[in-house]
């Protein structure tokens, strides 16, 4: 595993783009770190060839798999749909995904409103606590959500997993007391919907957008 982590996304070219809406498909197991976290979090041993990355923005660890329902908006502070308020941000997009989650999902929906909640020490993995704008089904967590913001707008990471988040923690050098209870969630297989209907509804309830398919192969 190499000391330097290449960047999720080519944010300087992210920064100079209009709005977008990204869908993005992997083809291999893929380890993010978060913006501030540090490498040294990973066994690399147990890492070995599996690729790792480094997102912009809050959050932990999270193992991105195939199959994973991940979708990223660019807002641009000019965009009417742009807020000044961090919180604010990510509650919208939560409702997006409580909008066409709504009648498709079993269950009760609803967002996280209030601050970061959860046990500090299992901050180190995502999934593990509550954030504002993430999205819950009877109480469970089904989307995760992040959250970066420059001069020139917002960036919101959204992803539904389509497996448990368990298989992270063997990459761990450190595996925090009762971190595999705090990430347990809904998978996408349990909500039912296929993935590219609830893509396509949330184009709608969220757009216009320019939609911009990605393959991450490394």
């Amino acid at each position: 595993m190499s000391e330097a982590i290449a960047d999720l996304y080519d944010y300087p070219a992210l920064r100079q783009s209009g709005a977008t809406m990204f869908e993005v498909a992997l083809v291999h197991p893929t380890l993010v770190l978060g913006g501030n976290q540090s490498i040294d979090v990973l066994d690399r041993d147990r890492v070995g060839d599996t690729p790792v990355r480094r997102r912009r923005g809050g959050g932990g660890l999270v193992l991105l798999q195939p199959g994973d329902l991940w979708v990223d908006w660019w807002i641009p502070t000019q965009d009417p749909r742009w807020s000044p308020d961090v919180r604010a941000s990510s509650v919208i997009a939560g409702r997006w995904w409580e909008s066409v989650l709504e009648g498709r999902a079993p269950g009760v929906i609803s967002v996280h409103e209030g601050p970061l909640a959860g046990d500090p020490m299992h901050r180190l993995v995502c999934f593990a606590g509550r954030g504002p704008g993430e999205v819950f089904v009877d109480g469970r967590k089904a989307v995760g959500l992040t959250q970066w913001r420059v001069r020139e707008g917002t960036f919101i990471s959204t992803v539904v997993h389509a497996h448990p988040s368990s298989d992270v923690l063997r990459y761990l050098r450190t595996v925090p007391d009762g971190i595999a209870a705090a990430i347990d969630h809904l998978t996408l297989p349990e909500l039912s919907v296929p993935g590219p209907e609830l893509v396509e509804a949330l184009a709608r309830v969220s757009g216009p957008w320019r939609r911009h398919p990605r393959h991450l192969t490394d």
